[in-house]
């Protein structure tokens, strides 16, 4: 187990993803993968309030929806920490006072729980000032409905801006970060974001760590994306150092007994700062490769190795 930043959580080093339920997983489907995450080991869940209303037929909220009848069913929500987030959900857009709240009673409904484990700005709101946004996650805390903040997507400046805004005010300090980070996007966090999160005590929960489905190893070339979801997200990376990071992360896997996509995590989960990546699986045979992380210990020279490979080059192929 990993504990998350400063907090007292203590969570599996995976935490899955939840944007995948009620969108390319059905509620079934859902149950059976959340099910075979926890008779694994994992205990960590990540969503937002706007999973997934981008999808045909859906509103947002659909994944905690599902989440919340999966807690009631099974009378396992003692038993996992929950992550989810607010601003981008179609009626609770942005991070104003009064959105915040009626976003996090809208969430708490879903879920059929009186608390979130963790809370995070999904997005930043420049039309709000960042110390009313502050001061509302605060009066979460304080109320008892949220138990640790968190902020995704938010500028190195506005991270160091809000935990300056905390202090001086003494609200609740965020205690982690969720930024875009995997083996294809990685100096934007590792020169900006790292620093930060290792100086505050922020733990970093990277999503699109398998870069939507390329470092699965599944996408060789231009034609394997035909009929998949996410062929626009993750075509751009095919790509000679795109394939040359697969082929690296296939030799390190073989290694250790593992799949392309373990071996992928188990290099987030090497890096400073890194304390549980996030992943989703829309198939049940897909949990397996996920939960593998946990037991997955990557060398110095496997890291050294794949952080050399995927070091990017301007002007260069990737």
């Amino acid at each position: 187990m990993a504990r998350i930043g400063s907090s007292d959580l203590e969570v599996f080093p995976l935490s899955l993803g939840g944007n995948v339920f009620g969108w390319t997983a059905d509620r079934d489907t859902s149950f059976d993968i959340l099910d075979a995450h926890a008779a694994g080991g994992g205990n960590f869940i990540d969503t937002a309030d706007t999973y997934m209303a981008s999808a045909p037929g859906n509103v947002g909220g659909e994944s905690e929806t599902i989440l919340g009848e999966w807690f009631t069913r099974r009378g396992s929500r003692d038993a996992t920490v929950i992550a989810t987030k607010v601003a981008k959900h179609p009626q609770f857009k942005g991070l104003s006072a009064a959105n915040i709240a009626a976003a996090a009673d809208a969430s708490l409904g879903r879920l059929q729980t009186d608390r979130i484990d963790l809370y995070y700005a999904h997005a930043e709101d420049p039309e709000t000032p960042l110390e009313e946004t502050a001061a509302a996650f605060d009066a979460l805390v304080r109320a008892g409905k949220v138990r640790y903040l968190g902020l995704s997507n938010f500028s190195p400046e506005n991270t160091v801006r809000y935990l300056e805004i905390a202090d001086a005010n003494g609200f609740a300090r965020p205690v982690a970060l969720q930024p875009h980070y995997n083996l294809v996007h990685r100096n934007d966090v590792e020169d900006h974001l790292v620093p930060i999160a290792l100086r505050e005590s922020l733990g970093i929960m990277p999503y699109f760590a398998l870069a939507s489905g390329f470092l699965t190893g599944k996408y060789r070339s231009k034609s394997d994306f035909e009929g998949s979801t996410r062929a626009a997200s993750a075509s751009k990376y095919v790509s000679s150092q795109g394939l040359a990071i697969i082929d690296a992360l296939e030799q390190i896997g073989t290694a250790h007994g593992v799949s392309i996509a373990t071996t992928a995590l188990a290099w987030l989960v090497a890096k400073p700062g890194v304390t549980a990546p996030i992943a989703s699986a829309s198939r049940l045979d897909q949990v397996a490769d996920l939960l593998a992380v946990g037991s997955t210990q990557l060398t110095a020279d496997e890291v050294a190795r794949l952080d050399e490979v995927s070091a990017w080059n301007p002007g260069g192929t990737a």
